[in-house]
C-alpha cells in the first residue's frame, strides 16, 4: 500500500489514503450533480484501500448534505475546501469515503476525470454503489473517533 496525504488548505481538514492505485492508474470521476459541477470535483476511491479524514477544529467543519441526505460532503470553513464525501452505510454500519484530488498533496499526478451522472439510481442503489466502489474511511474530530469501518 502507498500512502497518499492531503486535506485542506489551512490544515484543519488532514487526509491520509492508502491504496495500491498508482495516482497515474486511477479514474477520476466528475459527477454531475449540481454539487460537485459547481466544485469542479473529481474524486477517488479504492475499495480495497483505507482512508482517514482527521479534522483538529469541530467547529471548522461543514458537514453538507443535499437532495437524498445519504452523504455528507466535508468542508473547512476556515479554507472553504472540499475535501471528499463521507457516508455510512445503513446495511452495515460501515463507513466510506471518496477523496478530492484537488485535497491531495500529490494532485497533479492525477489524470483528467471522466464524467459520471448518477441521476437514474435511486437512494437505495447509489448507497450500494459507493459500499462496492468507494474507500473504507475513518472519521475523526478532535479526538473524538465519529465512526469506524
Amino acid at each position: 500500500m502507498t500512502l497518499l496525504t492531503g486535506g485542506c488548505h489551512c490544515k484543519n481538514i488532514k487526509i491520509e489514503y492508502e491504496t495500491n492505485i498508482a495516482p497515474e492508474d486511477a479514474k477520476p470521476r466528475a459527477c454531475q450533480c449540481s454539487f460537485c459541477r459547481q466544485h469542479q470535483s473529481r474524486s477517488v476511491s479504492d475499495p480495497n484501500g483505507s482512508v482517514r479524514i482527521m479534522v483538529d477544529n469541530a467547529e471548522l467543519l461543514s458537514r453538507y448534505k443535499f437532495s437524498m441526505q445519504s452523504i455528507e460532503f466535508l468542508i473547512c470553513r476556515e479554507c472553504g475546501v472540499y475535501v471528499g464525501a463521507y457516508m455510512i452505510d445503513p446495511a452495515n454500519d460501515k463507513t466510506y469515503a471518496t477523496l478530492m484530488v484537488s485535497a491531495l498533496d500529490q494532485r497533479k499526478r492525477y489524470p483528467q476525470p471522466n464524467p459520471y451522472d448518477y441521476d437514474d439510481q435511486d437512494k437505495q442503489a447509489r448507497t450500494a454503489r459507493r459500499a462496492r466502489s468507494w474507500t473504507p474511511a475513518l472519521l475523526t474530530i478532535g479526538k473524538e473517533r465519529i465512526s469506524t469501518t
